[in-house]
């Protein structure tokens, strides 16, 4: 999701592409003003001339039904509505709901009905807890918050496909800030409907919080087969690249062994062996390398994601670590032999001394991937 003021056309399309180059396959942005909605179109129009298809939601709150009656061009430019049921108008709220579904069906769009414990429908919970505190043993009060959850998404679901929306045009999702909390709600979502699931630790946090609850919540749940779509929600550091939300969720997937998106590099740790800090610069560089050439890559060389490269620190497991990735090389520990033997499928191809090693081991990685992965490789295995 982006995080600039969407009126501003020329800073959220900057965002935006950023995101699709880094591969992110959905980008929201936020709806919440008539500015807003007028600039989603030349948006849209400026990511098509930049030759950028990434779909675009709208993320609605409060006034979604009013912004997309008055905004017919920002409707049909949309490629989904997101719809928060906490949000959509108290008293009217199912009118309002029902609004947007309408202005959906109108443009043939789908929805992403969008629960969040940070702003659920206080009506429906404040329903379920007095009937929970009526009971003669009352479940505990975090466990009614997970059922209102499920519920406000069912129910809302169930209203949008009473107004005509498809079955299959509603996404679900039901987002908490806790790892547990997560896993639990949408186990249970899962085993009430089949809806496509869209999964995501909501205000993960910073750094390396956000990043390793995000990665504990989502890997637990795709294991078990359940998600359809995921996000990764960091705070940014001040100034820092949106495009990490899309970097994190990608490893997830790969680690998981369930997508590819980049070569993968498999790197020592360091020990007592490896008092240089060379091979953790070449391991650096070499990851850097193999990320700026993807964008390229991805269109050019067919299946280059599933590459594996190995940077080893020392003799110990250095050779053997290589000769199981795809193209490795085991850099010289302290007090080893200065030279660095370069494997290729298994096999020792060359080794590498003296102070051109990184730029050589390039030049035979970039040789690999001409040979291995381009479309004359890819017709000659085919």
């Amino acid at each position: 999701m982006t995080n600039t003021d969407t009126a501003d056309v020329a800073a959220t399309v900057r965002q935006v592409a950023a995101l699709a180059r880094a591969g992110s396959e959905l980008v929201r942005v936020t709806v919440n003003n008539d500015e807003a909605a007028a600039a989603v179109p030349r948006i849209a129009d400026a990511l098509d001339r930049m030759g950028l298809a990434v779909p675009v939601i709208g993320d609605f709150h409060y006034n979604g039904h009013l912004l997309l009656t008055r905004h017919p061009a920002c409707a049909r430019a949309l490629a989904k509505y997101r719809i928060n049921p906490g949000n959509v108008g108290g008293k009217r709220a199912d009118e309002n709901f029902r609004a947007i579904i309408d202005v959906a069906l109108a443009n043939d769009k789908p929805v992403r009905i969008g629960v969040n414990w940070g702003s659920l429908d206080q009506s429906l919970l404040t329903e379920m807890m007095d009937a929970n505190a009526r009971q003669d043993h009352p479940a505990d009060a975090r466990d009614v918050t997970m059922e209102a959850m499920v519920e406000s998404a069912l129910r809302s679901a169930a209203l949008a496909e009473f107004a005509g929306m498809r079955h299959e045009r509603i996404v679900l999702s039901a987002k908490v800030s806790g790892v547990q909390d997560l896993v639990d709600v949408y186990r249970m979502l899962a085993g009430r409907c089949d809806y496509p699931l869209h999964l995501g630790l909501t205000e993960a946090g910073l750094g390396a919080k956000g990043i390793i609850a995000s990665t504990a919540g989502l890997s637990i749940l795709l294991q078990e087969g359940i998600g359809d779509t995921i996000r990764v929600s960091l705070t940014p550091a001040p100034g820092g690249d949106r495009t990490e939300e899309v970097q994190v969720a990608q490893q997830v997937l790969q680690s998981l062994g369930l997508r590819s998106f980049t070569p993968q590099v498999t790197s020592c740790p360091g020990c007592g062996r490896t008092t240089s800090t060379f091979f953790q610069e070449m391991a650096q560089q070499i990851q850097d390398y193999l990320r700026e050439k993807m964008p390229v890559w991805r269109q050019e060389r067919p299946g280059v994601a599933e590459m594996k490269v190995a940077v080893m620190g020392c003799v110990v497991n250095g050779p053997g670590e290589s000769k199981h990735a795809n193209i490795g090389i085991s850099l010289p520990g302290t007090f080893e032999e200065p030279k660095a033997p370069v494997y290729v499928d298994g096999r020792l191809l060359v080794t590498l001394k003296g102070d051109r090693i990184v730029a050589e081991f390039l030049e035979i990685l970039e040789e690999y991937v001409a040979s291995r992965y381009g479309s004359e490789a890819v017709a000659a295995r085919s």
